[in-house]
């Protein structure tokens, strides 16, 4: 689930593997191109943590939701 705060959205994704993980980020970073919206995110072995946010506004706009709703339609991840 995706939390918000002036930061802006979070969430944690994690995986079986580190392998699931990284398939995981190639799939967002697909999605980050096709919305031309790009996250700040970070890598751990099985997780995957994600902000998003538009720094162009300096908070979270309808950008950053559509690409977070569009992440989660990705398919399984715990």
């Amino acid at each position: 689930m995706w939390v918000q705060d002036e930061r802006g959205l979070h969430r944690q994704f994690q995986f079986a593997n580190f392998v699931q993980a990284w398939a995981f980020m190639n799939e967002v970073a697909k999605l980050a191109e096709l919305h031309d919206h790009h996250p700040d995110w970070s890598n751990s072995y099985n997780k995957v943590d994600i902000t998003l946010i538009s720094h162009d506004k300096k908070q979270v706009t309808d950008r950053d939701f559509r690409l977070a709703d569009a992440i989660d339609k990705l398919g399984s991840y715990e």
